[in-house]
């Protein structure tokens, strides 16, 4: 018998057991958490301030082994919880075998001399001149070993006919290293030129000399059909149709007018360029709905047939040929394997617009190039991905289903689609880009269904039919569809008020924005509030962040000191490209002349800033700064006893990187370039 005062009690679970039961419940729903945890391995490794090494490499492989036998041996409940943790380290795992994938030799001096190798991507530079990447590449008097595997030359010289892909060439140019950050914590370009084995790039005023034919290859007759569709698209379509055209069939955006550029991006419709999910998408879908509609007029194949199937495995073909013919960037290969998953879905009779899909296109791409994560690219087409199938769920009810049939089903689905699609990806695009487009939801919804039911339909169908002739009709079409879209994108970009300028927020703001609206997705119920949570604290972080009042280049070419008109540069000509870099992250829309020409604002309490640009200027720098106790910043080496002057010079510079001043709690902070990278492979050796 129990004792009295007992009966009826019940235990209450402890927090370990309620925890279990959680974790429990999961079941069915877990593979979005795992693409989370994966994509937290995968953050952490670029987080780290130091490369792991290869003792840390085994014990975390170790560690994740026994994770995943203990989470075998308690499948249910708390055994999720170690597969989680499993999984997160094979995202380590992953960006550091990625990183031993892709090293190669970095230039670490300025190079002046014959550069020979072989025409790899051709395309434009933002000034507009040719652009080659070459690999295979031989330069003077630096041993093979110490030769980067791939460089990037401008070609500021003559014009002339571009070789073909394949090519080998010859040219005299000037190469210099990956530049490092325009600021401590800003756009690290060194790392994104490492994982794409750009190891120097630099420009040439002299012609090339060709010194072998173009090789063979199946690479190479890609390539050069890439190429002939790109001209003959831009030679049969008028101006900047033809170039529109040519971008989103081929991804050759070299004709591209800087105008229609700006306008396009003013008006939120870049992403139109840019060959992605959206391209991929449309493709897919016309090619699925024209079959499925084809073999629905055969009423014997139709109502015996599983035709969804069919339709399914035909568009999967054309999604492969577009990767091709698009070039297989790292974009487009995220499009196709979304459009694979969803495609797979299909034909194995499950739900295509379901976050599960979208966890495993992320954990696919992820797994394949684990630095796709830091890229703007794949947190907005995500981002983007994620907010629509959780929305068009949400509407998939039977109570619902009014709202999404005939004329007013197209019309609330690309209404949700653009206020959907541009409230997820906003904060990224703010983050990245330090703009948003203010009528980009209008934008949208009056020039993607010209993109979705004229250009991308149209432009595949002239594809097809040009080997016989008929591809005028069709491409008339397309092109009157492209016209459209660049007409709004000119008359949204012209609306007052249309671009509004944000500063960069703290870095912390990125991942916490990620978290949380994965959590949102992943999650059910009230637990979507934890994600909630997540994102007002990105807010608020974003809201209190503050930008540094002094920045210093890192060639020492350039100071700005930021003031109540803005930032003060100390130079309207040259550095512009860490000139405009700078006056984005501070959300300034102004020119660097602009930004020159306004007074220079009081340093209180920051140290007094000198600048000496030469040797002349530099004894009178130096003895004002000794007088003051303050800084001199110089480009040149500096010799000499500079007493109570803190010097900032070419020497220091190599191995800091850019520096910024700060001032937190009264205290004057110094922040380099270089300790905030972290001792990386893609970050240079302090010399």
């Amino acid at each position: 018998m129990q004792p009295s005062g007992t009966v009826g009690a019940v235990t209450q679970p402890g927090p370990v057991d309620r925890a279990a039961l959680a974790l429990h419940d999961l079941r069915g729903r877990r593979l979005p958490w795992l693409a989370l945890a994966f994509g937290t391995g995968v953050g952490t490794y670029f987080a780290l301030p130091v490369e792991p090494g290869a003792a840390a490499a085994l014990i975390s492989g170790a560690t994740m082994a026994m994770l995943l036998v203990f989470a075998c041996l308690t499948r249910h409940g708390i055994g999720f919880l170690a597969l989680w943790l499993a999984v997160a380290l094979g995202g380590v795992l992953a960006g550091q075998a990625r990183t031993a994938v892709v090293a190669a030799p970095v230039l670490d001096f300025r190079y002046y001399g014959a550069v020979e190798g072989r025409i790899r991507v051709v395309d434009r530079s933002a000034s507009g001149a040719v652009r080659l990447t070459l690999d295979r590449v031989r330069l003077d008097d630096v041993p093979r070993r110490e030769t980067p595997a791939r460089v990037r030359v401008s070609l500021h010289g003559e014009g002339g006919a571009v070789p073909a892909l394949g090519t080998w060439v010859m040219t005299t140019a000037h190469l210099s290293p990956p530049a490092g950050p325009t600021e401590p914590g800003g756009f690290d370009f060194q790392r994104h030129a490492f994982f794409q084995r750009l190891g120097a790039l630099g420009y040439t005023r002299l012609p090339l000399l060709r010194i072998a034919p173009p090789e063979g290859g199946a690479a190479l007759i890609v390539s050069r059909a890439r190429m002939a569709i790109g001209t003959a698209l831009r030679e049969r379509l008028p101006g900047q149709q033809g170039a529109v055209a040519a971008a989103i069939t081929t991804g050759d955006r070299s004709q591209l007018s800087d105008e229609v550029v700006a306008d396009l991006r003013a008006s939120n419709l870049a992403h139109l360029l840019a060959i992605s999910g959206l391209h991929m998408g449309l493709l897919v879908g016309f090619v699925f709905w024209a079959m499925r509609g084809g073999l629905a007029l055969i009423p014997r194949i139709a109502l015996t047939r599983p035709t969804k199937q069919w339709a399914a495995a035909a568009a999967l073909p054309f999604a492969l040929a577009y990767l091709f013919l698009s070039g297989g960037t790292v974009a487009t290969q995220r499009a196709f394997v979304m459009a694979a998953v969803m495609l797979g879905a299909v034909l194995v009779g499950q739900r295509v617009l379901s976050i599960r899909s979208v966890a495993i296109a992320a954990l696919l791409i992820l797994a394949w190039h684990p630095e796709s994560l830091i890229g703007p690219g794949f947190q907005m087409s995500f981002a983007a991905t994620g907010a629509l199938v959780l929305a068009f769920r949400a509407l998939s009810g039977p109570e619902r289903s009014k709202w999404m049939t005939g004329w007013r089903g197209v019309f609330v689905s690309l209404l949700l689609s653009s206020i959907v699609a541009g409230a997820a990806t906003a904060p990224f695009a703010a983050y990245h880009f330090n703009r948003i487009g203010q009528f980009g939801v209008l934008a949208n919804l009056l020039a993607v269904p010209a993109m979705g039911f004229a250009v991308m339909p149209m432009l595949l169908l002239s594809l097809l039919l040009w080997p016989i002739g008929l591809e005028g009709p069709p491409l008339a079409i397309a092109g009157a569809g492209i016209a459209w879209i660049l007409e709004v994108a000119a008359r949204v970009a012209d609306m007052p008020g249309a671009v509004r300028t944000i500063a960069a927020p703290d870095p912390w703001v990125l991942p916490l924005l990620g978290v949380g609206m994965t959590v949102i997705g992943c999650a059910i119920g009230r637990t979507r509030l934890l994600g909630v949570a997540v994102l007002m604290l990105a807010g608020a972080l974003w809201l209190q962040g503050g930008r540094a009042e002094v920045l210093i280049a890192e060639t020492g070419r350039l100071v700005g000191i930021a003031g109540p008109e803005g930032r003060w540069l100390d130079r309207e000509k040259g550095a512009g490209f860490t000139a405009e870099a700078w006056l984005e992250n501070d959300g300034d829309p102004t020119g660097q002349v602009v930004a020159a020409a306004r007074n220079r604002p009081d340093l209180e309490p920051l140290p007094a800033i000198h600048i000496a640009r030469g040797k002349r200027d530099l004894p009178a720098a130096l003895e004002a700064c000794r007088r003051s106790d303050g800084w001199l910043v110089t480009p040149l080496p500096f010799e000499g006893k500079a007493e109570t002057c803190r010097v900032i010079d070419a020497r220091l510079l190599r191995r800091t990187g850019s520096i910024a001043l700060t001032v937190e709690d009264g205290d004057v902070v110094e922040i380099h370039a270089r300790a905030v990278q972290g001792r990386r492979p893609w970050v240079p050796a302090t010399r």
